[in-house]
This record gives structure tokens, sequence and C-alpha cells, in this order.
């Protein structure tokens, strides 16, 4: 537990107001609850029957009644190729009734729905496009699917700055006539100092593992960047591991709690 102390020290120092520019979009006015995310347990494996029962689950366990509503497919979604139009698709195996249908799904739950993209050529899987010179389209693609959030990875970029990346999709995001939730997924490659007009939370390290110092470590490596944090945009320490079966149920509500008390989304 030693390497918690500086943390648990900062949260008792954090200043009132957080330091930066904020997204206006209106949206993170508090940090996003359920952030549920099919990655850390199913991988590219999904299709939109899991997602149909996530969501189901989210409601019939009464997680949606606390506050829990966002339910996001991560990578491996889309086709491996864009459209004869040059718009992303989703998978015709996996998503056969399409992101439309899955989203007014999901929003008959009471919930919101989030999608996967990359600020690169390819997504991290390598199995679908991303969406580096496709900004606008892509953006204009998910309102018109009633996309609610959108998680944007760092992969195969070219070296570009993530800070031009980034930019461009915050700017087409905003521009698509709807109000979408952006979630920089940068890794903290660069100090994210940035990030705060442009994203409503972004990520501060490297992805979690479902192990306790890969936990901590994440938490620890997040100090720093505490006061960039507050209405409007969040510090990401990235996503829960709790119930994934690697860590003891101890451990797995001091992670929760950690989490919590950084405000990070949980």
């Amino acid at each position: 537990m030693a390497p918690l102390f500086p943390l648990f020290f900062l949260l008792l120092t954090l200043p009132a107001a957080h330091v930066g520019a904020t997204l206006k979009n209106g949206l993170g006015r508090t940090p996003q609850m359920a952030r549920w995310n099919s990655w850390n347990y199913f991988g590219c494996g999904i299709s939109e029957t899991i997602i149909r029962n996530i969501a189901n689950a989210m409601v019939d366990t009464g997680l949606a009644k606390l506050g829990y509503e966002y339910i996001n497919i991560d990578d491996c979604w889309a086709d491996f190729n864009r459209d004869s139009q040059g718009n992303l698709a989703a998978n015709a195996s996996s998503f056969p009734s399409g992101i439309t249908a899955l989203a007014d799904y999901v929003h008959g739950k009471g919930l919101k729905i989030g999608i996967y993209g990359d600020a690169g050529l390819r997504t991290c899987s390598k199995l679908m496009p991303g969406s580096l010179g496709y900004e606008e389209r892509d953006a204009r693609t998910y309102a018109s699917w009633g996309i609610d959030y959108l998680k944007y990875d760092n992969c195969h970029n070219h070296n570009i700055s993530p800070i031009t990346r980034y930019t461009k999709m915050s700017e087409a995001l905003l521009s698509s006539g709807r109000n979408i939730f952006f979630s920089l997924c940068e890794w903290g490659v660069e100090d994210p100092t940035w990030a705060g007009g442009l994203g409503n939370n972004w990520r501060t390290t490297g992805d979690i593992k479902d192990t306790w110092s890969s936990m901590t470590n994440n938490a620890d490596q997040s100090n720093k960047w505490a006061s960039y944090a507050g209405p409007g945009g969040w510090n990401d320490p990235d996503m829960l591991e709790v119930g994934n079966g690697g860590m003891t149920m101890e451990e797995y509500r001091s992670h929760f709690s950690i989490w919590a008390l950084v405000k990070a989304p949980c």
C-alpha cells in the first residue's frame, strides 16, 4: 500500500478549482458513471447480442437507477474496410442490425451508447479503419447513428502530434450536430495538460491490467494531474477491472474506491 500514500495526501490538498480550459459541449459536468466497456472482458469477441444483454443487465440489476448509464462498444465493431462511399460500417456478422438499431435499443432502456475509434490509420486491433483524415465524416456518422460517447485511441498514428490529431476530432464532433462525450485515449504519452479544451476525459496512463500492481501504478501515475480535473473534463487512469477475477474482493473494493476518490470514470 505504500505507493498510494502520495495519492491520498494529494487528495487532501486538492485546490478548489481545476486548471485549464474546458470543452464547450456541456457534457461531463460530473465524472461519467458506468462507463461499462467491452474490451477488458470480451476483447474483439463482441456482438450486438452481447451489447443488448449488457444493457438489459444494467437495468435489471438496478444499476441504471443508481446513475450508471454508458454502454460502450470498444474495438472490432466495424468492417475491415470502409464502404464504397468512404464511411465506417458495422461488421455484418457481429452487428447485423447496424449501429443505429443498437443505439435505439440502448436508448430505449434509458441508457446511453458509446463507440470506439482511433486517431490513426487503423485501430489498435488493426481489424478496422481509424479516423485519421476522416474526422469530419466519421463524426457525422456517429452523430447520425445516435452515438453519445466516443473513446478515441492512439494507435498507428504516423507520429503526428496527438494535439493535432485530437483537435481535429474534437472540432469535428462539435460540428456534428450532436453532443458526444469525447474520451481521449492518448495513454498520457504526452503530458495531458492540453487535453481539457479538447475532451471530456483523457487517459493519464497506459492500459490497466487486472492486477494490484497495475491498478496502483496507474493510480500513482495520475497524482500530478489532479488539479486538471473538474466539471467538463476528468482524468482517466483507465477503466475499472472490478469483477474480472485477477484481484481479491478487498483489492477490487480498494480499486473502486480509489477511482471514485480521484474523480475517475467508474
